[in-house]
């Protein structure tokens, strides 16, 4: 308890403390008196007893409370009655503790420290009254009071903004899982009623062939019962035969003499057909060489629009300026050179045509094609004069012997044959590569012709034996081309990896090596010298190479065997060829459905 009094005024001070005496319990508050004020308090002396009342200096909590329980009327032994709910009062904060708690409150230090200093040196000086200081105004408190709950409700709002952002992005989250799995049920639905449509379809599609099927196993039992009855009729006949033959040989064996010697002396029916030299004959080209020409300097000269869809061959007329075409349009079509003046076309094939060669005595035209024929057009009659249809797939290339009475031809059914044009049949099958055989081509002045397979080899064949007589083995893809040179001693094959192998017959050994590549080399050509080789590109570019530097060529500086690129074609070029007389030029087509012209 703490007691001031200055001036008329008394003012005692409590902390709302527990005072425990005895068996109660008492609170004590903060009271000021003021000796000018006029109320109805009344106070009067209490006399006390000696027995109660003790020494000043003896004076405890017991005995004050003991004297407030008979100043109040109670006996000191009563037993405690129920203690009343104390009502506490906010009274005004003094100055001073208002500014002493806020200048703690916002950690100003150093300013509170001056403060006290400067506060209890006035009022020790006496400078300072109380009536002067007062109480702060209620306002303040009141505003204190009021931003604390301000305060208070932020921090709650704050709360409740964040729980209300995890709560809308927990929702947003559902909502989008929601939508999801909606947009996946109705896939899923599409789906199933998209199989269910495709199920039904194929089932009315193989209702349909139940007719079909039920036909065919009629006529499949037909035929049967027919093949039958042809044994027995062939049995029956055979026997007829052997009784005839039988009566002949005795009708025979009982003829004069002079009929014997009469059948004798009838000539024997001569072979129709023609027949293929037992000797390769001499070649030219041994006995002079020409130089090859400067094909660094060959540029585009010429572009004609031959079809309308891509253009798969090229083929020059041996004598004459002219240029044959085939093209997927089933059609092949001749034009003059450079001029490009259709001379005539032809129709027939079934289907896209592969491959076009001109008769080596420019006399006609042999074509290849995806419907598995072989037709030979005559030029005198503007005709067809033979087809020859004994493969089973896609027709890929044809070859004329230098001779023009046999013809080659290059199919996806793994064979090559050799067609007899003058008999008009086939007269050899050539077996042995496992995949389809894409190129084909004679040797020159001989009776030797050499394929190249998409079973990656390359093999040389005898026309006359139809047997191999040499595989050479090194690509990695596909062969898409071979080429003879003119002197018929090295052969050139190109593949699906833009790779192209020099091969030596003589030697039968790999010449070289030159990488056209990456993409795809469909096709190559010679020149008259031999050292000249044309690439075509599904690039769209047609690669030159001197394959003598190729040969020769090595890593410590040797000229570069790529003499030239020609570039014009928009598209995959098909097949080169070299004007075949002078090589003043060459001749390319793409599957941009034109022919060019380069020199």
């Amino acid at each position: 308890m703490m007691a001031s009094a200055t001036g008329g005024t008394r003012q005692f001070v409590e902390d709302p403390a527990e005072l425990s005496g005895g068996d109660e319990t008492f609170y004590l508050e903060q009271v000021t008196i003021d000796d000018g004020d006029d109320d109805e308090y009344e106070y009067e002396g209490v006399e006390l007893d000696d027995d109660d009342v003790a020494d000043e200096g003896e004076e405890d909590l017991d005995q004050a409370l003991r004297t407030l329980k008979l100043k109040r009327g109670m006996a000191v032994d009563e037993p405690p009655s129920a203690p009343e709910k104390p009502e506490i009062q906010e009274r005004p904060e003094v100055v001073d503790d208002f500014i002493r708690n806020f200048l703690r409150k916002v950690g100003m230090h150093k300013t509170l420290d001056s403060f006290q200093r400067e506060w209890y040196a006035l009022k020790e000086d006496g400078k300072l009254n109380e009536e002067d200081v007062g109480a702060v105004p209620d306002v303040y408190l009141r505003n204190q009071y009021l931003r604390d709950e301000v305060k208070v409700m932020k921090e709650k709002v704050e709360k409740m903004e964040q729980i209300a952002n995890k709560a809308r992005a927990t929702w947003d989250k559902f909502r989008k899982e929601r939508d999801f799995h909606k947009m996946h049920h109705k896939r899923v639905v599409q789906e199933k009623n998209k199989v269910i449509a495709d199920l039904k379809r194929i089932k009315n599609h193989y209702a349909d062939f139940e007719p079909a099927l039920a036909a065919m196993r009629k006529k499949y039992e037909a035929a049967m019962k027919e093949k039958m009855m042809m044994k027995l009729e062939r049995d029956r006949l055979k026997a007829k035969v052997t009784a005839l033959e039988t009566q002949v040989m005795q009708l025979e064996s009982i003829r004069p003499a002079t009929d014997e010697a009469s059948v004798a002396q009838r000539p024997r029916p001569r072979p129709t057909g023609a027949s293929l030299p037992k000797q390769p004959r001499p070649n030219p080209f041994f006995a002079f060489s020409d130089e090859p020409r400067a094909v660094e300097t060959y540029a585009l000269q010429a572009t004609a629009q031959a079809h309308d869809v891509g253009v798969a061959a090229v083929a020059h007329h041996p004598t004459k300026q002219i240029v044959a075409t085939a093209s997927d349009d089933c059609t092949w079509r001749m034009w003059t050179v450079p001029g490009g003046e259709l001379v005539m076309s032809g129709e027939g094939h079934a289907d896209w045509l592969s491959s076009v060669e001109f008769h080596p005595h420019g006399s006609h035209l042999a074509t290849g094609s995806g419907d598995c024929a072989v037709k030979v057009w005559d030029f005198r009659t503007a005709s067809c004069s033979a087809t020859f249809s004994d493969h089973t797939q896609a027709v890929w290339d044809i070859a004329w012997h230098d001779l023009g009475d046999f013809l080659v031809s290059a199919s996806m059914d793994h064979t090559a044959k050799l067609w007899d044009v003058v008999a008009g049949k086939c007269r050899s099958t050539f077996r042995g590569h496992v995949d389809s055989i894409n190129s084909v081509c004679f040797q020159p002045f001989s009776e030797n012709l050499c394929t190249g397979s998409g079973d990656k080899t390359v093999s040389l064949w005898d026309c006359r034996t139809a047997l191999c007589i040499q595989t050479f083995y090194g690509h990695l893809n596909a062969v898409s081309s071979v080429a003879f040179s003119a002197r018929g001693d090295r052969v050139a094959s190109t593949d699906a990896d833009g790779v192209v192998k020099l091969w030596d017959v003589r030697k039968v050994a790999e010449y070289c090596q030159i990488y056209a590549g990456p993409h795809p080399a469909n096709h190559c050509a010679f020149d008259r010298s031999g050292s000249i080789l044309a690439v075509a590109s599904d690039d769209g570019t047609v690669k030159v190479f001197n394959v003598d530097l190729a040969a020769c060529a090595t890593d410590d500086g040797k000229a570069s065997a790529h003499l030239n690129d020609l570039r014009g074609h928009d598209q995959a070029v098909q097949c080169v060829v070299f004007e075949p007389n002078s090589n003043k030029y060459l001749v390319t087509s793409s599957s941009d459905a034109s022919y060019r012209i380069w020199s």
